[in-house]
This record gives structure tokens, sequence and C-alpha cells, in this order.
């Protein structure tokens, strides 16, 4: 006796289809998992067989035998459990054969045949659409998250014998529906806004340029200047996630297992800050079965990096593919995976190790050679792909004792948004830019072009500045997000010049 059930794994942030083969043979009583299974896998079979028994059903006491097609790709995780039970009873008649092929089933099974959450619903119900399939069985935690994908039926189950009596026909279970509309208009809570930064109009002008871009962004200045302050009001006035965004951001929190479950869709830009101590497999990603890191976790979101310098030298240099690419690859012995992690950086840094270089109130007690060494810690090619590099001064009694609100995060996002709307219509055409900071090469020459007296004023700059070859093409992207905000069709002299005033850092010792 032999069936076949669909079920799907990840690999990456993706979803592939798995045949769960079934074959129960005369012989002695065993339960063989073949096709590449890892640990939670392989203890499926006790699983599956208390969930069974459990359930009211009678267990085979024969030879049983699983296999996972295709063979060549490791599965892990728990989700195999409910397609390997139903499985088991279509292949003694209990559950029907003639609606297994127009499903995908995914399900953890706890001893007593109850179903729990797992991890990658949504990639594997836009799997399901994508070959075509009627639906798909999940757990009832999980149905929310798979409903956002439409075409499909989203079937939750809660235990083992629901999922069985739904597929005979026995049980009605309604298909689960999200509102897509309410998900984008539901209010956030009242939270951080750029009204309650009392000066710093030049760290603020900064920001809104990066954030009207999607440009990366260091913050240098003494401590309590406001730098942790200002980056966690940048979110305030990026734009709103659009739907592809915010599924691509989804679903690598779903694989992660670190998506709400109250949150069916991740609608708002995401803000990480992890701290200095962190690992390079916890920033990048990686681990034996590689997860992404907080650079992925951040995508289409804010990576924030507080004293960028007290994170480990080897650390933020694996920084330098994301930052280019948006994308990172995690190879092993059997597999490459590639997460995506198109993020904004924003880094806040001391100018110095005791942090009052700059400030006019204290005295710095650093010696140059331990600023030097201090600002080594981040090298050159960094902040090459840093575009935008702004010193934050210590804020004066004066602003800080005035009553006057600065300007609210409302009105900054307004501007913000008609930037993004000027860049959206000008890069409809290219499908993966949203933004001036995500331009190649080629879309720079065509939409990058400065009046004759800009490249003369920025041939000028690079000749004494001593910039590189990849500051000028962040000094031009940055220019053209200056011209979008001012709403000008071509990059003047005075947007070239305030885009070079963004380039504090990384100019020649020489």
């Amino acid at each position: 006796m032999i069936s076949k059930i669909l079920s799907s794994s990840i690999l990456g942030v993706d979803a592939y289809i798995v045949e769960v083969e079934a074959d129960i043979a005369l012989g002695l009583p065993s339960f063989t998992t073949v096709g590449l299974p890892e640990g939670a896998v392989k203890e499926s079979r006790d699983r599956v067989r208390a969930a069974i028994k459990n359930s009211g059903y009678d267990f085979p006491p024969r030879r049983i035998t699983i296999n996972l097609a295709p063979a060549d790709i490791k599965k892990e995780g728990a989700a195999f459990d409910l397609p390997i039970s139903i499985g088991i009873l279509a292949a003694t008649k209990i559950v029907r054969e003639d609606s297994l092929k127009d499903y995908l089933i995914i399900g953890e099974l706890s001893l007593d045949g109850l179903v729990k959450p797992v991890r990658g619903a949504l990639p594997v119900a836009i799997a399901a659409q994508d070959k075509g399939f009627k639906g798909i069985i999940v757990p009832e935690e999980n149905a929310r998250e798979a409903a956002i994908v439409s075409g499909i039926d989203v079937i939750g189950v809660k235990t083992l014998s629901q999922a069985v009596q739904f597929l005979n026909a026995e049980l009605e279970i309604e298909a689960v529906s999200t509102d897509l509309e309410s998900l984008f208009t539901e209010e956030s809570e009242a939270g951080a806004d750029f009204a309650d930064v009392r000066g710093q109009e030049h760290a603020k002008r900064a920001l809104e340029v990066g954030a009207a871009g999607g440009h990366n962004i260091l913050m240098v200045g003494p401590p309590g200047s406001g730098k942790t302050m200002l980056a966690k009001r940048i979110s305030t006035i990026l734009p709103p996630l659009s739907f592809e965004e915010a599924i691509e951001a989804t679903k690598i929190h779903s694989i992660s297992g670190s998506l709400d479950s109250e949150k069916a869709l991740i609608t708002a830009r995401t803000f990480r800050s992890p701290h200095h101590t962190i690992s390079d497999a916890g920033l990048i990603g990686g681990g034996q079965f590689p997860r992404p890191g907080e650079v992925s976790m951040a995508h289409n979101g804010v990576l924030f990096l507080d004293e960028m310098p007290e994170f480990k030298k080897n650390v933020l240099e694996m920084l330098r593919q994301p930052l280019e690419d948006g994308r990172v690859t995690i190879s092993r012995a059997l597999t490459s995976i590639t997460y995506p992690s198109d993020f904004m950086l924003v880094a806040a840094m001391n100018p110095c190790p005791c942090g009052n270089m700059t400030d006019p109130n204290h005295e710095c007690l650093c010696t140059p050679v331990q600023v030097q060494r201090y600002n080594s810690k981040i090298s050159g090619p960094l902040l090459d792909r840093i575009d935008i590099q702004v010193e934050v001064p210590a804020v004066k009694y004066k602003e800080l004792s005035s009553d006057r609100d600065g300007e609210p995060s409302e009105k900054i996002r307004e501007r913000v948004n008609q930037s993004r709307d000027i860049q959206k219509e000008r890069f409809k055409k290219h499908k993966g830019i949203y933004a001036n900071a995500q331009m190649s090469s080629r879309d720079m020459r065509n939409f990058c072009a400065p009046t004759e007296e800009g490249a003369k004023l920025l041939e000028r700059a690079i000749d004494k500045l001593g910039f590189s070859a990849r500051a000028y093409t962040r000094i031009l992207k940055v220019a053209r997000t200056i011209a979008d905000l001012d709403a000008e069709e071509t990059i003047q002299p005075v947007h070239i010049s305030e885009a070079i005033q963004y380039r504090s850092l990384d100019r020649s010792k020489g």
C-alpha cells in the first residue's frame, strides 16, 4: 500500500514542493524516513505514531517507509509531521486519496494530535499559488498569514482528526481570508516624532535626504548630542511599504519564526538595532542550517548600528556585500542560500574614544594615535558605501530650553513621499529599483548627469579632497535625491555642493 502527499519546505526565502510518499509493506514493524531528513524530521516518527493513536486511529504494525522527494535536498523542521500522518492514514485507506492532489499540507503535531504552528507558511502559500493548487492545509495559527496570498483556499486545522475529516468531506471548514486593505490602513500607535528633537537642523536635513533616496547614513558626534534619538525617529519619515515590499519582509520574518501571530503581514518598515557584541552569523546570517541575520531581518527597513566602532571589525566588514548588492549569500558544503538584505543603514559613532573631541564644553583626553586607531575600525571601503556622513554637534542650552517644537515627522514625510513618487515614476520600467540609492552605474548615466557647472564643481572637489570612485557615485546619487526634493529635473551645482558636505569622513589624509 502506497500513498503520495504533497507538502513543502523552505530553501532560502522561497518554498519548494516536497512529495511525501508513504509505503506500508509486510514485515517486522519499523518506521524509516529517507530523502535526506535531519534532526526534527527523523524524530517525527515518534510524534506521528503517538498523534495517530491518540487521535483514535489505528497505527499499522508493519514496515513503514517514508520518502521525501526530491531526495538530494536536506529536509529540516517539524512541518512534515502532518503530511506524514495523512500519508500513513491514506495508505491504510482511512483518508480518501482523491482529494490529496489538490492541497499542500504542512503542520507540526503534538503527541495528542494537536496541530502546532510552523515557520514559513507565507512562502508555502505562494508556492501553492504558483503551482496551481486548489489550496493549502496549515495549522490554524498560520492561516491568517497564508491567507495573504489570493487565489487559493487556506484551510486552518486544529487537530489531525479535523484534517482527516476535511479531506474525507466529512467536515466543512471555511477557507480563511485576510482583508489586506485593513492591514495597511490600521493606525500605528503614537510614538517618536521629529518634533521632539531640539536643534540639529543640519542632521535632520541629512536624515530627510537619506529617507527620500534610501541612502545609508553615518552620524558622528559627542555623547548626548542626539544621535540615537534621531535614528529612532527615521522610521517615522520613511515612505509606507508597498505590497510587494511588505510580502518580501514578511517572508523573511516568517521563515525565521519571528512573525507575530497576531500580525498576518508586516506593514511598517522594520527597525533593527543589534547590540555591538553581535557575532558575524547573527548579523549576516548563518548556522548549520542557514538562518537570516539582522541585515535580512531589516530588509526594506532600517538597520541601526549604535557606537559603530565598538562592533568587531570582521563583523563590520561583512556588511560590504549586502550594502553593495542588497543581498547576502551564505555558502555551506551542500548548499548556497541567498537572502535579500536591501536595508537602509543608519550608524552612529563618537569622534574619538572619549567622545569629547568636537564638544566645546568638555576636554578631549585622547591622543592622536588613539583617535586614529579608533576611526580606523571603520575601513575606507565600508565608509565609501555609506552615502551620507554627517556631524552631529553638541546641542546648545538655548536650543534645549526652547519651547518651540521642531518640524513634525508628518510634514517631513510628505516631502519624502513626493520625492519617492518622482523616483517611482523614473524607475517604473526598472524592476527592483524603488529609490535613488539602488541605481546601477547604467541608471546613473541616464538619470544623474549634472549641469556643466555642477560637473566642474564635482571635478574640483574630487581633485582637492581625494574622493574615491565609489564616493563619486555616492555623491551623484545623493545629489539626485536633493534635486528630487527640490522637484528639479536636472542636478544643479547647489545640489552637488550639499551632497559633497555629506562626505566629511572619507577625505584624503594626504
